[in-house]
């Protein structure tokens, strides 16, 4: 039934699986032969925006072949020149444009075409293929962002999408009780190979399968964490409840498949798709590919650093490790340290009383903690602990609020950010 699938979809998605058949040729090369490619492509990308778009005519204009010498591109410089960064030829009034999911409240535009979205779709099917899966066998998504689940949407478009593209997906942008049990049960029927979704929202299923005691079914190989950052609690909850490997995915909608874990654990970046720097550990990408709208050194607010050494999976891409927040993620204390929103994580460990909660910081003297938890264990006491912590642990002049509340609110591409830093 799986060749069948393929077979059937292959011929569906005729462009997609050329793409992702020259990626798998790619993936086949020496690590010399990667990075001398990778280098050509860059070149390739710089001389083509400058040639065919006005933003980078004028914005690279008299800086030769010193690429650390091109400026770095902004969301704000986005923004504003978004259509002069528009290839030429295209027109930008019929030209599809995507949003990014607003996790800091101000979502930013972009164009993208048929050959982006293709391009985008072999990627992830490259990465799934390194953890065991084979085009045809099955995925099912729990995926958070409305827009992406409707017809025309990354995961809204198969036709006969059970059958053919075996892939189905779960709108998951509403975690209710009731729903996880109902989720729990159609894995369960439906026997998927993978399950792909945003961290929170597959750790949140994962406890449950846990505290039910629900057998999930041994077809499962491998879960996919996307779209939000994955500690080390959600990654070893999603492996006692499904039984197998997880691997961490790193991509934007502007720039997808940057990067994905292998069996073995790294970060590979994907050096055919992106050329990624990290001066000062904040992540700076250039899409070797969109050649629609190019996006040239494009500090997308994440951390992370790039790491020598090869892996024993036998890929050739090279290696990264990702950072645990985005720069908004960093709390400022009143006397300049900023602290990671891992400290959080720390500081309410062990209090199961917490089914949920999020850091939300206005100014740097005063923290606002909103808790999902019961009217009675919301006591003075566990006010005055915390309090005292925060003092102890960041800055005396920090004031802590504590509220209750009913529900964390998701982002509108449906992340859970448990820190905010407003500062």
């Amino acid at each position: 039934m799986r060749w069948l699938r393929h077979w059937l979809h292959r011929r569906q998605r005729a462009a997609r699986y050329a793409q992702l058949d020259s990626l798998l040729a790619t993936q086949a090369m020496t690590r010399a032969q990667v990075l001398r490619k990778q280098q050509q492509d860059l070149g390739a990308i710089v001389s083509f925006a400058v040639e065919n778009t006005p933003y980078y005519r004028d914005r690279f204009a008299g800086l030769g072949d010193d690429f650390a010498a091109l400026p770095i591109l902004c969301k704000d410089a986005m923004r504003q020149h978004m259509a002069d960064m528009l290839v030429r030829n295209a027109d930008p009034q019929t030209t599809h444009i995507g949003y990014t999911g607003g996790s800091t409240g101000a979502p930013l535009a972009f164009y993208y075409d048929a050959a982006k979205h293709e391009l985008m779709r072999a990627g992830m099917m490259r990465s799934y293929m390194m953890s065991g899966w084979r085009p045809g066998e099955k995925i099912l998504n729990f995926w958070g962002a409305r827009q992406d689940t409707v017809a025309g949407g990354v995961f809204g478009g198969e036709v006969f999408g059970d059958f053919i593209a075996a892939e189905k997906t779960i709108p998951a942008f509403a975690v209710a009780a009731s729903k996880l049990q109902d989720w729990a049960s159609f894995v369960q029927r439906y026997r998927p190979v993978l399950l792909q979704g945003y961290a929170s929202i597959l750790a949140t299923l994962a406890r449950h399968v846990i505290d039910q005691h629900l057998p999930m079914p041994a077809s499962v190989i491998g879960v996919y964490s996307t779209a939000e950052v994955l500690d080390d609690a959600q990654r070893q909850v999603i492996e006692r409840a499904f039984g197998c490997q997880v691997f961490n995915q790193y991509g934007s909608r502007e720039i997808p498949n940057i990067a994905c874990e292998c069996r073995h654990g790294n970060m590979h970046v994907f050096t055919d798709m992106v050329w990624l720097e990290a001066p000062e550990e904040r992540l700076v990408i250039t899409s070797l590919t969109n050649r629609l709208m190019p996006m040239i050194r494009y500090e997308n607010g994440d951390a992370g650093k790039l790491k020598a050494g090869d892996c024993n999976c036998g890929s050739p891409f090279p290696l990264m490790e990702m950072g645990l927040c985005r720069q908004n993620d960093l709390i400022l204390t009143p006397g300049g340290k900023r602290i990671h929103p891992s400290y959080f994580n720390r500081l309410l460990a062990g209090r199961a009383e917490i089914e949920q909660f999020q850091v939300i910081q206005a100014v740097p003297e005063r923290l606002t903690l909103n808790l999902v938890i019961s009217a009675e264990t919301l006591t003075p006491t566990l006010q005055a602990t915390l309090q005292t912590a925060i003092c102890q642990d960041l800055d005396e002049r920090i004031v802590l609020e504590l509220n209750r509340v009913a529900e964390i609110p998701r982002t509108l591409s449906g992340k859970h950010r448990f820190v905010i830093s407003q500062v």
